[in-house]
């Protein structure tokens, strides 16, 4: 029989706990902060992706969630009690990093049970839950293999199963697909999301690549020099940036400098390059910019499209092709445009006549796609990352 008062595991919990991170400073030095007044929280159930460069601070939040460090400052709440206090084996979570970490000696069987022996769960509970979880990753017929008898994917999927096996309160994954070529990580991408939909767990997962949150991701809170600049529904980051950095992290964009010329209808009345009038979304939850105030707008290229001499649209701009490029799936194309180089992606059939560099072309997008940005400077935006290289602090 097993012991009284272990986990319940043959009638698993349906959803994770809520975690609830307030405040959360971290310094490593006096005055040098890595992490700074960080705040979300991790609904029941729900997938949420720290996104950012290297040494934005997504790993460090989250080694603190974890409890491998302890914040300087803060609060860290599962179900409403602080657990900043507790050691890691203490705190419930899952955790899973870009190296699996399985025992190479033990089987993929032992490997899960590993983490039910560790929680003292005894006898027939213990092997049938660990089966039971092999069989929801898809690797029943795997259990008396040995790591190095398993594809990358494979591994992966034992050490979801390991963090799973004891129905934590949440998982936490730090880059676990950054090893893995990119086929293999697209088809574990879906996996990851299936088994979380199926288990019902949170999960706080970490990353710098932005596929891979707006994949996975129920919300993405954009982070950068320790803080978090933005957080809402991919949807929402996407299309309703804050500023130029979240604009150009998280996709390619035009960033368009402009003066605000006023407010109307809801809308931002702004001047481009050359006096041309437009308009654009106000940003959402910031002051807009007094008039005369310089500002940017953000324009997504698959929301320009070529225009026939006979064809509208909201806002219309000439210019002049310098680059064009087939890819398959779409076109991505270079427009000399109000005073700038705009990037256009349409999955459209370019005319052969307006594919030729030097060709006239006409542009039109809505005013609703145009996105004034709250505050930063066309530099924030230009300030690519190396998204290939792992996450950092």
């Amino acid at each position: 029989m097993d012991a009284p008062g272990e986990l319940d595991l043959l009638h698993p919990r349906t959803s994770g706990r809520q975690l609830d991170v307030h405040r959360v400073w971290k310094a490593y030095a006096p005055g040098t902060y890595v992490v700074r007044d960080v705040t979300f929280t991790l609904h029941p159930g729900e997938f949420l992706t720290l996104l950012g460069p290297s040494g934005s601070g997504k790993t460090s939040t989250l080694m603190m969630v974890a409890g491998f460090e302890q914040p300087t400052e803060g609060e860290i709440r599962v179900d409403g009690k602080d657990v900043v206090d507790l050691p890691p084996e203490r705190r419930n979570f899952g955790v899973v990093f870009q190296g699996y970490a399985l025992f190479p000696h033990m089987s993929v069987l032992e490997n899960v049970e590993f983490s039910l022996r560790m929680r003292r769960v005894r006898g027939a509970t213990r092997h049938l839950r660990a089966m039971e979880m092999l069989d929801r990753v898809g690797l029943a017929g795997f259990a008396a293999r040995r790591p190095r008898e398993l594809s990358g994917g494979q591994q992966q999927r034992v050490a979801l199963a390991r963090a799973l096996v004891f129905e934590p309160d949440a998982l936490l994954l730090d880059e676990p697909l950054g090893a893995l070529d990119r086929r293999l990580r697209e088809q574990l991408q879906t996996e990851i999301k299936e088994i979380q939909r199926r288990v019902g767990i949170s999960v706080l997962f970490v990353t710098h690549d932005q596929d891979e949150a707006m994949t996975m991701s129920d919300r993405i809170a954009v982070m950068r020099d320790g803080e978090i600049v933005q957080i809402g529904s991919p949807p929402e980051i996407y299309l309703h940036p804050g500023t130029a950095f979240v604009a150009s992290f998280l996709g390619e964009t035009n960033l368009l400098p402009v003066t605000l010329a006023g407010v109307e209808n809801g809308q931002a009345v702004v001047r481009f390059h050359g006096d041309v009038l437009g308009r654009a979304r106000l940003p959402r939850g910031a002051t807009p910019p007094a008039p005369g105030d310089a500002g940017l707008v953000s324009l997504r290229p698959e929301r320009i499209r070529f225009l026939e001499t006979t064809q509208l649209a909201e806002q219309v701009t000439d210019g002049v092709l310098t680059g064009h490029t087939f890819l398959g799936r779409h076109a991505r194309s270079v427009v000399r445009s109000l005073g700038q180089s705009l990037v256009v992606s349409s999955t459209d059939v370019v005319p052969t006549s307006q594919t030729a560099p030097g060709a006239k072309v006409r542009l039109g997008w809505n005013f609703d796609d145009a996105q004034l940005l709250a505050g930063g400077s066309a530099a924030d935006g230009s300030e690519r990352q190396d998204r290939t290289s792992k996450g950092g602090a």
